[in-house]
């Protein structure tokens, strides 16, 4: 039963996105001669923050409200079905007993199935989205980081990075969410009004990304 109302709390907080970029590795252009400028950036947090990014899951979590409440449903059902077995239970025939206990389990077992079917079918849709959307972000990295004259793009935002400090200046984060933004043309969620509750912020990738392609070695 704990395992059943978990999958009900997973979908009720809009699930975890966890999805890998399938960027595609193209060759970076050779890096000038001179001292190396490096920057950094929490990519996955970039991708998932963008305007697009947030219309996209704010979409799909809309999608999924309906199924969310189903199982909602159901979850008080099999709770309101084993609270009245147990405070009647002694009042009840053998026969009846194993037939509501029977009715509960039955239940129990419908409940965890569906939430495990809705769980993998969002997983599966976000995955789709954040692939698709990332690799655009990418691009627009690729661009900005040339354009700047970047020779090195070290990604913080995965679990095992080897950045152990990095000043908020190099943090370009920011610019690339914001260049993205004024790319796609995508405007910004509108604020929820006043009185209602905020929707849920897109979750944060908990993936690495791919690897930023190295420059090829010059002579």
């Amino acid at each position: 039963m704990k395992r059943s109302l978990a999958l009900v709390v997973t979908l009720a907080s809009g699930f975890v996105l966890s999805a890998a970029a399938q960027t595609p590795a193209t060759p970076a252009a050779a890096a000038p001669a001179g001292p190396a400028k490096i920057a950094v950036i929490a990519f996955q947090v970039a991708v998932a923050q963008t305007n697009e990014g947030q219309r996209n899951f704010t979409d799909l979590q809309k999608k999924y409200e309906p199924k969310r409440a189903q199982l909602k449903t159901l979850s008080d059902e099999v709770d309101s079905l084993t609270k009245a077995l147990q405070a009647q239970g002694d009042k009840l025939s053998e026969g009846e007993r194993a037939s509501r206990a029977k009715t509960i389990d039955d239940k129990k077992k419908q409940l965890e199935r569906q939430g495990e079917d809705a769980q993998n079918d969002f997983q599966g849709e976000m995955q789709e989205l954040y692939n698709g959307l990332a690799s655009k972000v990418y691009d627009v990295l690729a661009t900005y980081a040339q354009q700047q004259g970047f020779t090195l793009v070290l990604d913080v935002a995965q679990q095992q990075n080897p950045v152990l400090y990095a000043t908020e200046s190099t943090n370009i984060t920011k610019q690339i969410i914001d260049a993205y933004n004024v790319k796609s043309g995508v405007p910004a969620p509108p604020a929820p009004a006043a009185g209602s509750a905020a929707p849920a912020p897109a979750p944060r990738p908990s993936a690495p990304r791919p690897t930023v392609p190295k420059a090829p070695a010059t002579h």
